[in-house]
């Protein structure tokens, strides 16, 4: 079970990263930018997805558009919500009680790249290219090696 914790460690290793306590709960912002936020069951909210977020922890990230949130969803119905407010930015909504820890960081991840300046992608794409060892496409993750082949 993923918790706020989890996303905090992949929010604070990304460059220019801000969290700031708002009403509905924790955000992130880069560069005054939304990119991850609790959900919060505010009464323009649909009821059943208001339901949810009263009983679980809930967290919207930035996609890149409509599409990948409704593949996101299709993908995994039961961890991807449905939209949990009327504006429309492309947005997913995610219960924290069924996400993978890898896919949490890289939705986190992706999002802040989605608000990023180019200068701040710029600079975190160079802390991990200059990491041996790492997936440049995944902050914090290690790539896993064959013995073999790093001898």
């Amino acid at each position: 079970m993923a918790t706020l914790d989890d996303l905090r460690r992949t929010a604070d290793a990304l460059p220019g990263n801000e969290e700031r306590a708002t009403t509905g709960g924790a955000a992130w912002f880069v560069r005054n930018k939304l990119y991850a936020w609790e959900c919060h069951p505010w009464p323009s909210t649909p009821a059943e997805i208001r339901a949810i977020l009263a009983a679980e922890l809930v967290v919207g990230v930035k996609v890149g558009d409509r599409l990948d949130a409704l593949a996101l969803r299709e993908m995994a119905p039961d961890v991807f919500l449905g939209a949990t407010t009327t504006w429309g930015e492309p947005k997913v909504a995610l219960r924290m009680a069924g996400i993978e820890l890898d896919h949490l960081a890289e939705l986190v991840t992706e999002a802040w790249r989605i608000q990023a300046p180019k200068y701040l992608r710029a600079e975190l794409d160079e802390g991990v290219l200059s990491s041996p060892g790492r997936d440049p496409r995944a902050p914090g993750r290690v790539e896993e090696r064959d013995d073999e082949e790093t001898r």
